[in-house]
């Protein structure tokens, strides 16, 4: 018997990298676990516990057509709000369609998508939210994303208190460099310098891999953080630590 027998946990950004990694782990652990995102996801044949639900976090109907695809019978024990996207700029090469584009991914969709899935949530059910390191090392061009993610923190202990009375907890994720695709908008070489210099700052001297973050999550998705909501959970091998 897994930590997740017989739950239903939504993990919304979850066809790669962390997101895929924590769904994997959840359904090896007994949870019946629904995955969204824009594309199938990246790895091959998934658990048969494993459901893909296709939603962009972008479109405003998100929330709502998020909620329309799942079943509509029983509620869910987990929601992992794992979606989202990095996009750096200078100060001043920022415009509104930039602003916007983070803006509506990074915090309207999850939003818009707690907002339609609270009241499926069961009492005492676990909500973790994928937040950033960003929002600490104060990066000069990645105003936008880490003012995306700062957001999200505070919409965490928001939530907590609001959910509270119903035993759900709240938590958000705080990774930091991660081995996933999420940089590779990045010029590879502007990447690789970027991704050493980040390596030279932590204590671990490492990227993390997908599972280091995906196993923090699923402690806090766990009954054994019952008495943990409204926290950040830093996995960043010591990044932040100065």
């Amino acid at each position: 018997m897994g930590r997740f027998s017989s739950k239903r946990i939504i993990v919304t950004g979850g066809t790669s990298g962390i997101g895929l990694a924590g769904a994997e782990r959840l359904a090896a652990e007994g949870a019946e676990v629904f995955i969204t995102g824009r594309k199938e996801p990246t790895s091959g044949r998934l658990s048969d516990s494993v459901h893909f639900v296709r939603n962009d976090a972008t479109d405003p109907d998100a929330g709502k057509e998020l909620l329309q695809a799942l079943p509509d019978e029983g509620g869910f024990d987990g929601l992992w709000l794992n979606a989202g996207f990095a996009e750096v700029a200078p100060l001043s090469e920022i415009d509104a369609v930039f602003f916007d584009r983070m803006m509506h991914t990074n915090v309207r969709g999850p939003v818009l998508q707690m907002s339609a899935l609270c009241d499926r949530l069961n009492d005492d059910a676990s909500v973790v939210v994928t937040s950033s390191t960003a929002i600490h090392e104060g990066s000069p061009n990645a105003s936008i994303y880490a003012a995306t993610k700062g957001a999200l923190v505070s919409l965490c202990r928001c939530w907590a208190s609001a959910l509270g009375p119903r035993g759900i907890r709240v938590n958000a994720l705080v990774p930091g460099a991660i081995a996933t695709g999420f940089r590779d908008f990045m010029p590879k070489d502007f990447r690789s310098a970027f991704e050493a210099d980040v390596v030279g700052r932590t204590v671990l001297g490492r990227v993390g891999a997908p599972g280091d973050a995906a196993a923090v999550a699923l402690f806090l998705l766990s009954d054994e953080a019952a008495y943990v909501t409204g926290s950040q959970y830093l996995v960043d091998g010591g990044l932040t630590m100065a």
